[in-house]
């Protein structure tokens, strides 16, 4: 059995989500056994469409809100938080009990950066994982204590992007 390494995507530049999949891909591949779990998007991204057709890997859904954190009452936050904290503890469960090899959070670094999943959970789930479990995660802004819990921390900058433009996300390429 290989020890399983923590990979970091961030930054402000594209791709992000996509590095995550293609690792994704090529583990289940290989015959590995992949979970991805998306916080803070709805459960209508493109790539979800064809990984849950794969075998060797499984989605969990995640929250299908259409807002953005700013945009949430106080309310509709706490109701947020409470959701990504039990379904991030049926992941920690899931990896255990299922034997998975990896495990792909996609946002999680926005969900501790905005508050909807501790970073002491996160960290505390990275030091105590099944030893071969290999863990991504992506966003913006991963802690100091993030980045020396992670084996491979790769930075996505923007250079130009057609949002800065007023382009929307396009089906099948941002979304």
């Amino acid at each position: 059995m290989q020890k399983g390494f923590v990979h970091i995507y961030h930054g402000d530049g594209k791709g992000k989500t996509t590095c995550g999949v293609g690792l994704c891909i090529r583990a289940a591949g290989a015959g590995m056994k992949v979970l991805i779990f998306q916080f803070l998007k709805k459960n209508d991204s493109s790539e979800l469409n064809i990984l849950r057709s794969i075998p060797n890997i499984t989605v969990m859904d995640g929250l299908d809100s259409a807002k953005f954190v700013f945009q949430m009452t106080d309310q509709e936050k706490a109701e947020a938080r409470n959701f990504y904290e039990n379904a991030f503890k049926t992941i920690c469960d899931k990896v255990v009990k299922e034997d998975y090899d990896l495990l792909f959070l996609d946002e999680g670094l926005h969900a501790v950066n905005y508050g909807m999943l501790s970073e002491e959970c996160i960290l505390d789930f990275l030091k105590n994982r099944p030893e071969k479990l290999e863990v991504v995660l992506n966003g913006y802004h991963p802690s100091e204590a993030l980045q020396n819990a992670a084996d491979y921390i790769s930075l996505i900058g923007k250079e130009k992007h057609p949002f800065d433009k007023g382009i929307p996300e396009r089906l099948g390429i941002e979304k």
